[in-house]
């Protein structure tokens, strides 16, 4: 008795944790599915990262602007009174025993500007990763749209597959009625088989490209696990407003896209680290000072020491590197430019593309709510004559099938534009 007990509440408990495990679908609107993407997406993370990084060099190369002090402590014992360096340097290399500490101080005069440029590329660079991570921005935002736009336009195309199921179950279920009176004739239901079965398929296919739709928004959203939603923005944004002018869209592209401004950025910065180099020539002039005091130290040393002086480095000879260097860095500074040449190239093309996209798509639906409003009109025709038994389950069949493949069509057509709609709006910056 206790151990079918046992069995009995351990199935209990299994069936309970088994029905837990399901979670209920989140209600999601698409300003919550942009943000839960900005919030969670690593890309967008990384990005973000990435601009912090920027900065912090920024301060690293504006740090040659101020002093730089550094502080000594020295204990040094001498095996002898006489005790000298005699290999390894030119300096005085005498050693005496002593324990002293003291404060080196460095300030930069002048370099003749290669510091000013070595920051200055680094802010060109700062900006660059800002507008990078804007770049990524919009990449996030674009590909969260059009993933909660094709989730909606499969769910829509499985919602035209259930009522074209149930429409063709209740014609199936009256044909059938029909020939048990020996009113139709067993070729009418079969026929009526055929095209329910065809309906369940579609549902079936509908129903899993809508799961996998909700699968791809998930990762969009930023989740690593697939999630269900219910998405509440049913009709988001106006599928059928007029398809702006490509020229002005084209100006707009060169002035706001954030990936062009990069390049843009990068360009300049790549020229202020040719000028770095060039600059990299000339003398370094900085002033240098010194203090300390020696608590314990031989007799010949003094108890505190003070010094102070002006440091010139001229650079003259260091293998041609310097002059390699500055090549290097002007070189790159044209790869640069011939990157934003060509990536102004592409984007020209790619707004191009998404224009025609969108026009494209605006003529197919305007098509397709046509197409919907006749074949539903010749279905109500096709419906009413073979109630009035002038027409055969053929024609009935056929002009249902046509209802349903408009429907669909419709379906499609609309979010196709809504997803072109957003495609343009990434090609030229404007997806906010």
């Amino acid at each position: 008795m206790n151990r079918f007990l046992a069995r009995f509440l351990a199935f209990a408990a299994l069936a309970s944790g088994a029905g837990a495990a399901e979670p209920a679908p989140q209600p999601l609107s698409l300003e919550e599915a942009r943000a839960t993407s900005l919030r969670n997406h690593p890309q967008y993370a990384a990005a973000q990262l990435q601009t912090l990084l920027s900065r912090e060099v920024v301060k690293e190369t504006q740090a040659g602007y101020y002093p730089v002090a550094n502080g000594y402590f020295t204990a040094v014992d001498a095996n002898s009174r006489n005790t000298r360096i005699l290999a390894g340097g030119l300096n005085n290399p005498s050693v005496y025993d002593r324990f002293a500490e003291g404060v080196a101080v460095t300030q930069l005069i002048t370099d003749f500007g290669r510091t000013g440029s070595v920051a200055s590329s680094a802010k060109y660079q700062a900006r660059a990763a800002i507008e990078g991570q804007a770049a990524t921005r919009e990449q996030v935002l674009l590909n969260v749209e059009a993933n909660y736009f094709a989730v909606l336009k499969a769910q829509s195309v499985a919602e035209v597959a259930r009522q074209t199921l149930t429409a063709r179950r209740l014609l199936m279920d009256q044909v059938s009625a029909l020939a048990a009176n020996k009113l139709k004739s067993d070729l009418d239901v079969s026929f009526a088989q055929v095209s329910h079965e065809e309906a369940q398929l579609l549902l079936q296919n509908a129903e899993g490209d809508a799961e996998s739709a909700m699968a791809s928004l998930s990762t969009a959203l930023g989740y690593r696990e697939p999630r269900s939603f219910v998405l509440t923005d049913r009709a988001p944004g106006t599928a059928n407003e007029p398809v702006p002018d490509f020229e002005p869209l084209l100006e707009l592209t060169f002035r706001q896209r954030p990936d062009l401004l990069r390049l843009h950025y990068q360009q300049e910065a790549a020229r202020s680290e040719a000028d770095a180099e060039k600059d990299a020539n000339y003398p370094t002039l900085a002033a240098v000072g010194v203090a300390g005091n020696s608590p314990s130290h031989d007799y010949r040393l003094q108890s505190n020491y003070a010094a102070g002086g002006i440091e010139l480095s001229l650079p003259i000879f260091a293998g041609g590197s310097y002059l390699a260097r500055e090549r290097e860095a002007q070189i790159r500074a044209r790869a640069a430019g011939e990157s934003l040449r060509d990536a102004e190239d592409n984007a020209a093309r790619d707004v191009r593309i998404a224009w025609v996209g969108l026009k494209d798509a605006v003529q197919r639906l305007q098509t397709t709510e046509q197409l919907v409003k006749h074949a539903t009109q010749a279905y109500d025709l096709a419906r009413a004559r073979y109630k009035a038994g002038s027409s055969s389950l053929v024609e009935l069949t056929d002009a249902q099938l046509s209802a349903t493949s408009a429907g669909i069509a419709a379906a499609n057509a609309r979010f196709d534009t809504l997803i072109q709609r957003a495609i343009l709006d990434y090609q030229t910056g404007s997806l906010r």
